[in-house]
């Protein structure tokens, strides 16, 4: 499959209170132009939520994110998740995941963690918390060094600054909520949803 980091420029990472609420979601993103799509295991609904879009809303990539146990990835991959994001490593979640049979990013945040998930033949990850971690200025820096990793920074991005951070040679991606506004989701405004989809999806244009 193609990468994850190439599907869009942005992947919506999504809180799901009401399982009801997943599928015409997904249609509302993937109908902006962004397929690819991060559920987090934050709440009761989440793999609930995984399900009914990978049942019903088969033009979407559904991933799980906030994937931090062996248990989760498990959980995560029988739900249908098609990609597994983690806001951190371990030896036991990378191994899990790498078991998964399922793309993944495992979350870094600083070079030692990134040589030491490219030892273990990973080059794909998700750099958190982004803006926190030291931001584009970060990323920039590690590209000379560590030209062989790629990543998906997420974490206080938004529409204004995810342009400085797509125009980097190691950002495929970048992770983001801005189009998932909570009164939008509360009120079930999805054209509102798919509008601010398509403006994301058309940063790399």
């Amino acid at each position: 499959m193609t990468s994850v980091l190439d599907l869009a420029p942005v992947v919506p990472v999504v809180v799901i209170e009401d399982a009801a609420d997943a599928v015409p979601l997904a249609r509302a993103l993937v109908a902006g132009g962004l397929p690819a799509i991060e559920v987090t295991l934050r709440t009761p609904a989440a793999l609930d939520a995984i399900r009914a879009i990978a049942a019903e809303v088969p033009e979407a990539v559904v991933g799980a994110g906030t994937v931090i146990s062996a248990d989760g990835v498990d959980a995560a991959v029988a739900a249908g998740a098609r990609f597994l994001v983690s806001p951190g490593w371990t030896q036991t979640l990378l191994d899990a995941m790498q078991r998964s049979g399922v793309p993944f990013l495992p979350g870094v945040s600083t070079t030692s963690e990134v040589v030491a998930l490219l030892e273990r033949g990973v080059d794909e990850m998700k750099f958190f918390p982004a803006e926190a971690a030291g931001g584009t200025a970060y990323l920039r820096s590690l590209a000379g060094p560590l030209p062989q990793a790629r990543f998906c920074p997420t974490g206080g991005i938004s529409l204004a600054s995810a342009p400085s951070y797509l125009a980097l040679p190691n950002v495929g991606c970048v992770g983001g909520t801005w189009m998932l506004p909570a009164d939008a989701i509360a009120s079930q405004d999805w054209g509102r949803v798919e509008a601010l989809a398509a403006g994301a999806a058309a940063l790399r244009d």
